[in-house]
């Protein structure tokens, strides 16, 4: 955001330097500023961003648990006992690098301690998740396969024991249940099979006290290890847009051509000026009556407007900073309310497509001033199609454009 801000101070920067072009002016000259460079940025990374909607996902999946808690039989002999798991998580992705989700595990422990035993249990974690393919080689929502390491709080119910002779008893004797909090890590491997679907695979290794399974004595922790596979359903999809201030540049520097150029024209008009008045007597002052402008009226067209690609709602980079500017006009007149007019060519599309078009257009423009901190209740939108056209030139009809609420 700082560097969004900087981008646009720039190119208000370039405004305020205008009227600063004539520095030192008599009868006979003037003198104007040379060129001078408007930005200059030393970093120049992508800022990723979403809506609060986007990137929610699902996941579901089955596999296995292996129990690493006491484990001997009289005859001395071990043996390891794996059993099924079943997952179910939500969660989201907060940047393309960092997530967080719920997940949920439920099963069965078997085990030998002196006779065999079993149990069942249920868990509940909340995970912090790190893409680490995205932090190590840059952001790709559509790369097909990813690591993801994850850490994790939770707790566990474990329930239902067979054997008990050896288990933690009370003054009511034995313990019939254990509620344990397992402290987690893990790796996950993701595949990518479309847009809004994934394949994974994940292992993750559970930390207890010496309780998980009513048995207290041995190892002084309990470690309860998972694999699962299963899927993982996106919302949306994977959506994060990127915005770079340095793909702006070359617009800047345009903007700075021509305010040398209006510079130029200045010091000419400036010029002529002056040696006219000197061939006239000076005229008497009479004193004018100044008028108050007139205050806007409600169908007044606010300067900013965003334009669209043909057959696209899609907010691009360039028309991202139009939104942002007109963000921080509401943010400096609390009181002004807006409606979001949304439009499209007549020479593209049926009238029925492009009215849904043009409300497209209006609502990604609605939902992106949301996202920079405007209050809803200040915004309205309005489709107006193709059967209404502002511009002689078709090309200029794929626009939104801001008027003041009545």
């Amino acid at each position: 955001m700082n560097k969004k801000l900087l981008l646009v101070m720039a190119v208000v920067g370039v405004a305020m330097v205008l009227p600063m072009g004539v520095i030192a002016q008599n009868d006979d000259y003037v003198v104007v500023e040379e060129d001078v460079t408007i930005v200059d940025l030393s970093q120049c990374e992508d800022i990723y961003h979403s809506s609060w909607k986007d990137n929610w996902f699902m996941q579901m999946g089955a596999g296995m648990n292996l129990p690493m808690v006491e484990n001997y039989l009289p005859d001395g002999t071990e043996k390891r006992h794996i059993t099924a798991a079943y997952n179910v998580g939500f969660g989201k992705w907060m940047t393309p690098y960092l997530g967080w989700r719920i997940s949920g595990l439920y099963g069965a422990i078997h085990w030998d301690n002196e006779v065999y035993s079993k149990a069942k249990y249920v868990n509940a974690n909340f995970d912090l998740m790190w893409d680490m393919f995205n932090s190590v080689g840059g952001v790709n929502s559509n790369r097909v396969f990813s690591i993801i390491p994850f850490v994790g709080l939770g707790g566990t119910y474990t329930w239902d024991f067979n054997d008990r002779s050896p288990a933690i008893r009370t003054s009511y004797g034995d313990k019939p249940n254990q509620w344990t909090l397992p402290v987690s890590a893990g790796l996950q491997m993701r595949f990518r099979l479309c847009r809004y679907a994934d394949f994974f695979i994940e292992g993750r290794a559970q930390f207890y006290g010496d309780n998980f399974n009513n048995y207290a004595y041995g190892e002084p922790v309990d470690v309860n290890i998972t694999a699962i596979g299963g899927f993982t359903i996106n919302f949306g999809g994977r959506n994060f847009k990127a915005y770079n201030p340095c793909g702006d540049l070359g617009y800047i520097s345009s903007l700075n051509d021509q305010v040398n150029d209006l510079r130029a024209s200045l010091a000419v008009c400036s010029t002529a000026l002056a040696e006219a008045e000197a061939q006239l007597p000076c005229p008497e002052v009479k004193p004018t009556v100044v008028h108050k402008p007139a205050a806007p009226t409600s169908d007044a067209i606010l300067l900013s407007t965003v334009r669209f690609a043909r057959n696209s709602a899609e907010i691009s980079d360039a028309e991202m900073v139009n939104v942002y500017n007109v963000a921080e006009w509401l943010k400096e007149n609390p009181k002004q309310n807006i409606v979001i007019k949304g439009y499209a060519d007549e020479q593209t599309g049926t009238s029925d497509y492009n009215m849904e078009l043009s409300r497209q257009r209006a609502q990604n423009v609605y939902d992106a001033l949301i996202d920079y901190g405007i209050n809803a209740n200040r915004l309205s939108i309005q489709a107006e199609g193709s059967n209404t056209q502002l511009y002689d030139t078709n090309d200029w009809n794929r626009i939104v454009i801001f008027t003041p609420a009545k």
